[in-house]
């Protein structure tokens, strides 16, 4: 997948989209407190593909949902092109997430009674721009779908209602791509398919994309696989094979809490 192995030369590649700054994210309060994530510092380079792993309940999800402006964090600074997501009001935050970020889940969240370019069309719709046909169209030949743009999705397989996700998530150009198990839902070779048009992304497009991942295949399209453990960083890799990284969450697993 990636051919580099030095972490810090890697981290020096670009500028940051997502800044991550001594983010803390607590639920409940007193005794019954969860703490999901413990001073977590981290970069995104632009251009890059990360991966997110760890074992469960090591504070993935709320690492993706902090960076992506989903949830606030309780203490800490979430940064993305310049811009502190938690010095936002909701309105600001809300409209940031619509033109500057986009999101790819394991459920495909596609709306059936919609043809594939009318799901894709969807955000400006909702942004209350008029969408031009062709940049739909377009969008839809990135991901290798211009022939399905009148299919509703129970027209089509589930990797090509994936591929309609990730347009849709295309459609407004983001500057950062997260995905939550975007292959969770797909057989093996047609997650694979999807993984290679991310990379793709990433390599031709400079798209930054951002991945949650329990899958070591899937961690290895990454440039860097990022391991969280009880809410903190707990290492990095780049440029690994699927066999180290799973080598790397057998022992993360096997650790005594």
């Amino acid at each position: 997948m990636c051919g580099r192995t030095d972490i810090e030369q890697w981290g020096q590649m670009n500028k940051d989209a997502i800044q991550l700054r001594s983010v803390t994210r607590r639920y409940g309060s007193g005794d019954s407190a969860v703490t999901a994530l413990d001073k977590v510092s981290l970069s995104f380079p632009e251009g890059t593909f990360t991966a997110v792993m760890g074992p469960s309940g090591s504070g993935k999800s709320t690492l993706l949902q902090c960076a992506a402006g989903l949830d606030r964090p309780t203490s800490g600074s979430v940064v993305v092109g310049g811009t502190d997501l938690t010095k936002l009001n909701e309105t600001k935050l809300t409209l940031l997430r619509r033109e500057r970020i986009g999101f790819v889940f394991q459920s495909f969240n596609l709306l059936p009674s919609l043809t594939a370019e009318q799901n894709v069309a969807l955000p400006l719709r909702l942004a209350g721009r008029r969408p031009a046909r062709a940049q739909v169209r377009e969008v839809l030949e990135q991901v290798g779908l211009g022939d399905r743009a009148r299919h509703r999705p129970t027209e089509m397989s589930g990797g090509q209602q994936q591929r309609v996700a990730l347009a849709r998530a295309l459609i407004t150009r983001p500057e950062v791509l997260f995905g939550d198990e975007p292959t969770g839902a797909l057989d093996s070779q047609t997650g694979r398919e999807v993984l290679k048009l991310l990379r793709g992304m990433v390599d031709a497009d400079g798209q930054t994309v951002i991945m949650v991942t329990h899958d070591p295949v899937s961690a290895s399209y990454a440039d860097r696989i990022v391991f969280l453990v009880d809410g903190r960083v707990n290492g990095e890799m780049v440029g690994a094979s699927a066999d180290d990284i799973a080598t790397r969450m057998t022992k993360l697993e096997a650790a005594p809490c």
